[in-house]
Order: C-alpha cells, then sequence, then structure tokens
C-alpha cells in the first residue's frame, strides 16, 4: 500500500470518528406563513385591548358627566323670596278703610255709600258718614304708598339674588345645577309680577275708593239741599 492510499484511509477514519463524536443539533426551520399568522393574531389582540381601555374611559367619562350633571345647586333663594312676599301680604292684610275681602267689603260698602238717606237723617249725621268716607280714602292712599315702598325695597334687595342666580347658571357644573338656577330666575320673575299685581290691587283700590267717596258726597249734597229746600211749596203761599 503506497502513502496516497495510506493518507485517504485514514482521513476517512477521522472523518467517520468526528462526525460520530460530534453532539446532535437540531436543525431550524424559518416558516413565514406560520409567523405572519402570529404577527396579525397579536396585533388584533391588542386592538381588543385597546378598544377596551377606551370604553372604559368613556364609561368613566359618562359616569363623571351624570354625578355633575345630578349635582345639586348649593343655592336657594325661596326663604328671601317667600319673606318679601309675606310681608307685602301682611300690608294688604293690615289695610284700613274698605277691605280686601268680598264679605266684608260688602258691609263696608252699604254702610258708607247707602243707596240713599232716610228723611230723618240729620245734617250732622251725613257730616260724620263724609268725615268716615274720607278718613277711608286716606288710609287707602297710605296702604298703598306702604306697599309701594316695601316692594321698592324688596326689588333693591332682589338685585343681588338675580345677580347670583345668572352667575350660578353661568357656572354650573351640570344640567341639575343650570336647570335649579333657571327656576330660581322664574321664581323670582313670578315674584315680581306678585309683587306688580298687589301694588295695582292697592292702588286701584285707593282710587276707586276716592272715586266713590266724592260720588257719595254729591249725593249726600243733593239729598241735604233737597230736604232743606222741602217741596218747596212755602215759598210759593
Amino acid at each position: 500500500m503506497n502513502i496516497k492510499k495510506i493518507s485517504a484511509v485514514f482521513c476517512f477514519v477521522l472523518l467517520n470518528v468526528v462526525f460520530i463524536a460530534a453532539p446532535a443539533r437540531a436543525i431550524v426551520v424559518f416558516d413565514p406563513s406560520n409567523y405572519s399568522q402570529n404577527v396579525l393574531t397579536a396585533a388584533r389582540t391588542l386592538q381588543q385591548i385597546n378598544n377596551q381601555i377606551s370604553q372604559l374611559q368613556n364609561e368613566a367619562v359618562m359616569l363623571q358627566n351624570m354625578a355633575r350633571n345630578l349635582q345639586n345647586l348649593d343655592y336657594s333663594s325661596l326663604g328671601q323670596m317667600t319673606g318679601a312676599l309675606t310681608r307685602i301680604g301682611a300690608l294688604m292684610s293690615e289695610a284700613e278703610g274698605l277691605s280686601f275681602n268680598l264679605t266684608q267689603l260688602e258691609g263696608q260698602w252699604e254702610q258708607q255709600y247707602p243707596d240713599s238717606y232716610a228723611a230723618t237723617v240729620t245734617t250732622n249725621d251725613q257730616a260724620v258718614a263724609a268725615h268716615v268716607r274720607w278718613q277711608s280714602a286716606m288710609d287707602a292712599y297710605r296702604q298703598t304708598m306702604q306697599v309701594q315702598s316695601q316692594i321698592v325695597a324688596n326689588v333693591q334687595d332682589d338685585q343681588p339674588v338675580l345677580a347670583e342666580l345668572v352667575n350660578r347658571s353661568q357656572s354650573a357644573g351640570g344640567a341639575l345645577q343650570a336647570q335649579q338656577a333657571a327656576n330660581q330666575l322664574a321664581a323670582l320673575s313670578a315674584k315680581q309680577q306678585m309683587q306688580i299685581q298687589e301694588m295695582m290691587a292697592a292702588q286701584y283700590r285707593a282710587q276707586a275708593e276716592d272715586a266713590a267717596r266724592k260720588a257719595q258726597s254729591e249725593a249726600a249734597a243733593r239729598e241735604t239741599t233737597q230736604v232743606f229746600l222741602g217741596s218747596g211749596t212755602a215759598y210759593l203761599e
């Protein structure tokens, strides 16, 4: 055997020994289709998680808005408004002269403004009755002035209330606060309308009573003149 053959055999044996002695290793195979599918699945899962987070955020905002919309307005002008109307009502109920009560008015009217005078009524009686009517008319005018003065005071008190309600309405944190402020503004307007009605009632009452007094005085004067002249036959004899 020559040297070339011996070298070839040695190399073959050496390669076999190295191959047998080397540990076995797994061969990694890359699958592009499987990789794309996994990436797509992960992206879809991430999108679902983001959608759930956005939904929870929207629900949290909605709950905050609901709580804000249901928050009460921590300001009420009802007591002040009802107190002002109560003071005007007290002035109306304390009115002297002809009453605002319909039943009482009927009796007072028949007494102070009779349709006719009896023949036995003296001049002094008529003078006393005329003074009563005059005093009643003066009381009515005084009561009208009192009501007007009280309304002026109430209007002055309403100015800061109006400003406060407008500010509360503009800075309302939710629908309920805005609605409650608007309701109080409407109540304030209704209160002022009621005050105007009370004032008109007092003023028209005073004017009507004064007109009735003048008319009754004229009727009483004619009656007195008629009684003084009598039938007139005495002057013809």
